[in-house]
């Protein structure tokens, strides 16, 4: 043991040079043999074996210039394709970045939640277009069969009450009303839907009404039906992610036109887009601050309560069923037919559910497809005829047997809307009739049924039917606004502000619009109501008026305005001079007409009077000649034919107006900003006659020309001992161009 022992001690001394020892056994030798020893040795220059810090240093500096040799190497001669290798880490794109990183990493190796919106793989082919209004129910196939998600909506109108209250301004219409009653089948179920008197007007064309008289265009919702379509098409197709191609839609609630020709195509503002036509900071008319103040306080409780409204317990939604059991069977071809509709495709649809029809006759949906695209393509072709031909076939449609109940009920809303459209009053009325028999506790279609009343004159029957509206549902703010604007008509003035006023608070579709702030307004005027102003203030800070005091509600943005006007600046310097030069002669011959004999002068039915006499004698209207009036007056129409832009205005009139002592005219606008108003005085008493637009008062004189604009609030007193006969000439602004002139619809 020993010498083992020697050994581990010798090999153990050797490491130490020079230590002092005088033993040289051995073991310490340099042929010694044990692991010590060979761990050990020496180089010649003394130091210990191994890798020295100079050549670990010269080997990585080796290897590093070897790497990025190499790196050019694979670059230089594109031995790696590194768009592949992304193309296929692209796959592992968790966080939807573009690339793979260490944030992908996490989330793969459950580190971290996956966003929502982060793709789980990226498509290899871009998707085809989707209407974002598909998509959300492409993540939750459906069928046509299958119950959708929301109710039925309540048909929304569009009202349009034409406010021709025009002061000075309305002669009474020659002839029957707008809505005189025609010979109507009183079968209802007949397909053929006769054609009121609308079909004999002039297309395009208001007729001047009372103040109180109701018009309507469009008054079932469009966007509401192409919602309806879109849902359903969404049920048939959840799959579908093809570009879907939307006929241009028509809205015609532009002007109030009381019907729309599809042949003639017209310019037409939308009420619906914000006013442009604002005074300036020069012209604008400011009424009070205490006015713009509480305007203010009204707008901030009114908006509360119409974004806030009370919390409503909520109720089960009713998911309508659009086949029928028949129907399922054949999904898959009206699936196929439809998706070419919505498509863009309607010939080819309407050859389709024709072909359908054809072998399924019983079949509701593929009946109703075809209204569709009948429907369709009367928009696509402006085709009066085509449409007439979609109302029958909806008619058709509601007289098979086995029609699911909302098909029906859809069915039916569509045909009265679209008879409404044509001015088919009466047999919108009649559908609409039929409706509420079908779902008598709908009190949507009840509201629809009113509007159908108003708009053929029957307030009487409107007001029965909002009366029971209101019984069942006291807070309905539709059948409120609409029962306010039936009692200011019947000149129940005060009882109307209420509901008016209510109506319009509780912020329900279809009551925030210019036509209730009008009368809401002009109702507390009448009454010395000083919160009218604060009203009016609101309407125009919600977008119906273009200021507090222009108020008309058939506007074409942009026109200058401002209340009065000098010659120069409508230049219309050569009619005004005409008028002056030859008043004489104009006043002449209207103290002839004046003749009670001939009783060629008819009073101002308009309600605009708070008491008084004042009659007019109309010679021009809606650009029309009355033939017959001018032969009490030859000279005075062969003057004015010189002057196309007052002849030719198809939103004025020519006439004059007569106003006895003791009359008042409440404040009223005009209906239109498209026109200016010249007054030349014939016979004027020397004091008590005045007229008022917007903060301005003036007094008119024998021969002179007063001009302002009347769709600003105006105002007269006749407070003389003796009669004011004045010459009434409407121009059209200045501003409008001759397409626009020509193009405009009639008021």
């Amino acid at each position: 043991m020993a010498p083992r022992k020697n050994a581990k001690g010798g090999g153990g001394n050797s490491s130490s040079s020079g230590s002092g020892s005088g033993s040289t056994s051995a073991g310490s030798s340099g042929g010694s043999s044990s692991p010590g020893a060979r761990r050990e040795t020496k180089h010649k220059n003394g130091k210990k074996g191994g890798l020295s810090g100079s050549s670990f240093f010269t080997w990585f500096m080796v290897i590093a210039l070897l790497g990025v040799w190499t790196s050019v190497a694979v670059v230089w001669f594109e031995l790696v394709d590194y768009e592949e290798v992304l193309g296929k880490l692209g796959i592992y794109d968790a966080d939807g970045d573009g690339d793979f990183d260490v944030d992908d990493a996490k989330v793969l190796l459950g580190l971290k939640e996956r966003s929502a919106s982060e793709p789980t793989v990226a498509p290899e082919e871009p998707e085809p277009y989707a209407d974002p209004e598909e998509a959300p129910m492409r993540a939750e196939p459906r069928y046509i069969e299958d119950e959708v998600t929301e109710q039925i909506q309540p048909l929304l109108h569009d009202m349009v009450y034409t406010e021709h209250a025009e002061g000075e301004d309305l002669q009474q219409q020659e002839g029957g009303p707008v809505g005189e009653p025609q010979p109507e089948d009183n079968d209802f179920l007949t397909a053929t839907d006769v054609d009121d008197q609308f079909e004999t007007l002039e297309p395009e064309t208001f007729h001047e009404e009372t103040v109180d008289s109701y018009h309507g265009e469009e008054t079932v919702s469009q966007d509401y039906n192409q919602d309806m379509e879109e849902m359903m098409y969404e049920q048939e197709n959840p799959d579908s992610s093809e570009p879907v191609i939307d006929d241009e839609r028509l809205h015609h609630d532009a002007d109030g036109v009381t019907y729309q020709d599809y042949d003639e195509q017209v310019y037409e503002p939308s009420e619906n887009e914000p006013l442009e036509n604002e005074p300036s900071e020069n012209e604008a008319i400011e009424i009070s601050d205490n006015a713009v103040e509480d305007s203010s306080i009204i707008s901030e409780e009114t908006n509360k309560k119409m974004d806030d409204p009370e919390p409503k317990e909520k109720v089960k939604k009713k998911k309508p069923k659009l086949l029928n059991k028949f129907d399922k069977t054949i999904k898959a071809e009206l699936d196929a037919a439809e998706k070419l509709r919505k498509r863009g495709k309607i010939e080819e649809a309407v050859n389709a559910f024709k072909e359908l029809v054809r072998k399924y006759p019983q079949s509701p949906r593929a009946r109703y497809g075809m209204a569709q695209c009948e429907d369709d393509l009367a928009e696509k072709r402006r085709s009066n005829e085509l449409l007439r031909r979609a109302i029958e076939t909806y008619q058709e449609v509601a007289s098979l047997p086995d029609v699911p109940t909302d098909l029906l009920k859809l069915t039916l809303k569509r045909r009265s809307d679209r008879q409404q459209f044509l001015g088919h009053m009466r047999g919108s009325l009649l559908t609409l009739q039929r409706l509420v028999q079908l779902f008598p506790n709908d009190t949507s279609l009840k509201n629809d049924l009113g509007v159908g009343y108003l708009l053929i004159g029957d307030n009487d029957n409107a007001k029965k039917v909002y009366e029971e509206v209101l019984s069942v549902t006291p807070n309905d703010g539709f059948a409120k606004v609409h029962y306010g604007f039936i009692l200011k008509a019947q000149n129940k003035i005060a009882e109307s502000i209420p509901y008016l006023k209510e109506g319009i608070e509780s912020g329900d579709p279809g009551t925030d619009d210019g036509r209730f702030y009008f009368h809401l307004g002009d109702a507390m005027q009448r009454v010395g109501n000083k919160e009218a102003y604060k009203w009016y203030e609101l309407g125009h800070k919600r977008g119906h008026f273009a200021s507090v005091w222009q108020r008309s509600l058939y506007n074409v943005n942009g026109l200058k305005a401002q209340p009065w006007w000098t010659p120069k600046e409508t230049g219309y310097t050569d009619l005004v001079k005409s008028l002056e030069r030859h008043w004489k002669l104009i006043r002449d011959e209207g103290l002839a007409v004046m003749d009670k004999a001939k009783g060629l002068f008819l009073p101002e039915d308009e309600n605009l009077r708070e008491k008084g006499d004042w009659s007019q004698f109309t010679l021009w209207q809606q650009g029309r000649k009355n033939e017959n009036a001018c032969k009490g007056a030859p000279k005075t129409c062969t003057l004015l034919e010189k002057f196309p832009e007052t002849t030719g205005c198809r939103r004025g009139q020519i006439k004059y107006s007569i106003m006895h002592p003791g009359t008042h005219v409440w404040p009223h606008t005009g209906p239109t900003n498209c026109r200016l108003r010249m007054h030349l005085g014939l016979v004027i008493p020397k004091e008590g006659c005045r007229i008022r637009c917007a903060n301005e008062t003036k007094m008119w004189e024998e021969g002179k020309v007063l001009i302002f604009d009347d769709s600003f609030e105006h105002e007269v007193w006749q407070d003389a001992s003796s009669f004011r006969l004045i010459f009434i000439v409407d121009v059209w602004h200045p501003e409008l161009t001759p397409q626009q002139r020509r193009s405009l619809p009639a008021i």
